[in-house]
């Protein structure tokens, strides 16, 4: 990893919007599916996938997902069902209620807070199979109360034909039961638009390549999308007090995702700085995925040196990591100065893989620095809010004319024509009385 100065490290990290020929492929993929159906769906699993499927094998069966149990370890399942039991908890402390309040004037206010009817979860099956990813979309969406959740992923997992078994056992745990083997932009085109065998949904959430980032893209508007993900992103800010290992690895727990993710590590130690490269060499040499995770490093990731633990929240606060982790002695004493980071991980023992995995907080998270405007996946993302208004006559009365002020110093007459006709009936039915 290379070590540098802030003021020579470039900040900023460009959002992918994909080549012209992905964007132009993707719109033919979305036209297609939208027009054909089924048979573009079908059409596009075989020539992207290599899968032959008729429409009636597209949706997972329950028989499939009874033999994936039997096909996943179980500590897998009751490691999975402990994961879901924490994400539970913790985004059932999101949900609100819809408010009513009542003025003295007999006016009503309020907020009525309903559920997306249908949600569509992506789950990637590219590289590696994330069943927690599974967790981190379903679980949300009910507790917010939606009642219809459909998945879809690709008929092949890591190059190979079939579904990987621990999504599916995901899924089940989840209590996922409308599951369809189709991936890539056909997909998205189809929870978008509906087919012959998929009804179109309200939302489409869950990562997936530039091809599934491009289409969500295509598709907002017609459906409501969570975010275009960009490559994973840690940024580590770490003193003397931290042991370079557990920094190393951390980093590395990022770099492994794929090769355009994002490791950096600011620190005021020039010393700590050498101890952590030379660590994160030594561990490289002994990782599964290291071509990957070398291909990270070596392309988007770095060392910073700053001059103090607040200078480097300056520079994390300006990189708006997806992921934060601060490894400095009494790391409770900055959280006040942490302004953008998706998720903020503090101490030695808050490796962010606890947040990946288990603790309870969503692990789908802003990135390319959109930590600056946006949140981590929530209830909040599952839900529709409709403002209510009772105005009663004594109110309308009372402010009648301030809101014909208002609306002839926009050029609206007709607004405020319909406030002056109420004014004028309801007033010499007021007097009248």
């Amino acid at each position: 990893m290379k070590i540098v100065k802030a003021e020579d490290f470039d900040l900023r990290r460009e959002v992918e919007y994909g080549s012209p020929e992905q964007n132009k492929a993707v719109r033919e993929i979305v036209a297609q599916v939208k027009q054909q159906g089924d048979a573009a769906l079908l059409k596009y699993t075989e020539q992207f996938d290599r899968v032959h499927l008729t429409a009636g094998q597209l949706r997972v069966m329950e028989e499939e997902l009874a033999a994936a149990y039997r096909q996943v370890e179980p500590s897998f399942v009751e490691a999975i069902a402990a994961a879901a039991a924490n994400i539970r908890a913790f985004h059932s402390r999101q949900k609100r209620n819809s408010w009513m309040d009542l003025q003295p004037d007999g006016s009503l206010l309020g907020q009525i807070i309903r559920p997306l009817k249908r949600v569509g979860v992506y789950v990637p099956g590219g590289k590696a199979a994330y069943p927690s990813s599974v967790l981190m979309n379903v679980i949300p969406a009910q507790v917010a109360g939606v009642p219809e959740i459909v998945m879809v992923t690709p008929p092949s997992t890591s190059g190979t034909e079939g579904i990987d078994p621990y999504i599916l056992v995901a899924a089940a745990e989840a209590g996922v039961s409308e599951i369809y083997r189709v991936g890539g932009a056909q997909a998205i085109a189809a929870l978008a638009y509906g087919t012959e065998s998929m009804a179109p949904v309200d939302k489409i959430c869950g990562p997936g390549n530039i091809y599934v980032a491009l289409a969500k893209r295509e598709v907002y508007g017609v459906v409501d999308i969570d975010s275009i993900a960009g490559p994973s992103e840690i940024a580590v800010l770490a003193d003397d007090s931290a042991d370079p290992a557990y920094v190393a690895a951390d980093l590395l727990s990022q770099a492994e995702h794929d090769e355009m993710a994002s490791a950096i590590l600011v620190t005021p130690s020039p010393a700590f700085a050498e101890a952590c490269r030379a660590e994160v060499q030594r561990q490289l040499g002994e990782l599964p995925r290291r071509g990957i995770a070398e291909a990270s490093v070596r392309d988007y990731g770095a060392i910073i040196l700053v001059d103090s633990v607040v200078e480097g929240i300056d520079v994390i606060n300006r990189l708006a990591p997806e992921h934060f982790e601060l490894i400095v002695e009494e790391p409770m004493a900055y959280l006040g100065l942490i302004e953008n980071a998706g998720a903020i991980f503090l101490g030695p023992y808050s490796s962010e893989p606890v947040g990946d995995y288990f603790a309870g907080p969503n692990h789908i998270i802003p990135t390319n620095g959109t930590a600056r405007f946006s949140s981590p996946v929530d209830v909040d993302d599952f839900i529709k809010k409709s403002s209510l208004i009772y105005y009663s006559k004594e109110a309308l009365l009372s402010n009648g004319a301030t809101i014909m002020e208002l609306a002839r110093r926009e050029g609206l007459e007709g607004h405020a024509r319909a406030i002056e006709i109420r004014l004028r009936k309801e007033g010499k039915a007021g007097e009248a009385e």
